[in-house]
């Protein structure tokens, strides 16, 4: 006996049915998340390219209004708000190079609530691909493990006439429910592990970069602005193309 998926679809019950509706509506939450992951993390990407030179550019000519203007315009890059939000709380003590170690201080406490207010909305929608890993096999495995109770209660009430053809096509009916649960969780899982690996380098790629602007705000204490290595350095950690910094 032979039996098309068509025929399979047709003869499930509603149960079966309810849970490969399920699975569907999970398969296409996490497509969306992903595909909007994608392109925010693709975004910020492109414009961290862009300002990296251009940021390091003003600090050589120690334009810092430039600089910090430079910083506010491009809202999507990840560098670019870390350092913005940092350098707005000592704008006033920049134009006049009065930076004291206090300054710094809080320079840096600002540049660390802006790495994990940054991380923070990064991660968001992470969690959905993860939960859809974890649970899409569990929820096909239950519509499968009803629909062989079923396929047996059936041949114990046809007093075993049925046969095993009848079992075999309810037994291959509720297996389909764990196809789908694991079509659904293994894309799933190896998108959680891709966006968890490239956020990790975001976020290396803004510590990084706050920690350098630091360092060169250090140098601005002893009246020493444009001598960091900050401002030769900068555009190739950030912009090394592979999504996380060079070493």
């Amino acid at each position: 006996m032979h039996l098309s998926l068509l025929d399979m679809w047709n003869q499930m019950s509603w149960f079966p049915r309810g849970i490969v509706f399920i699975m569907i509506i999970m398969s296409v939450w996490s497509l969306g998340v992903s595909m909007n992951k994608w392109w925010k993390i693709r975004r910020a990407q492109r414009e961290t390219r862009k300002f990296a030179p251009e940021f390091s550019r003003f600090l050589q000519e120690e334009q810092m209004e430039g600089a910090i203007a430079l910083a506010t315009k491009y809202k999507k890059s990840h560098v670019a708000r870390t350092l913005a939000n940092a350098l707005e709380e000592i704008k006033p003590l920049l134009t006049d190079k009065s930076i004291t170690v206090a300054d710094i201080n809080s320079c840096e406490r600002a540049i660390e609530r802006n790495v994990m207010i940054i991380q923070s909305e990064l991660k968001r929608g992470l969690g959905v691909l993860g939960t859809v890993g974890a649970t899409a096999p569990f929820v096909g495995l239950l519509g499968t493990t009803l629909g062989i109770v079923n396929a047996f209660s059936g041949m114990a009430a046809s007093g075993g006439s049925a046969g095993m053809a009848a079992v075999s096509a309810g037994i291959a009916e509720a297996l389909i429910t764990t196809a789908f649960g694991l079509l659904v969780a293994i894309p799933a899982v190896w998108l959680f592990n891709y966006f968890q690996t490239k956020l990790e380098f975001l976020v290396v790629e803004m510590t990084y970069s706050g920690k350098e602007l630091v360092d060169y705000l250090i140098h601005g204490v002893g009246h020493e602005f444009g001598r960091s290595t900050f401002t030769k350095d900068f555009p190739a950690k950030v912009t090394a193309g592979s999504g996380h910094i060079s070493k």
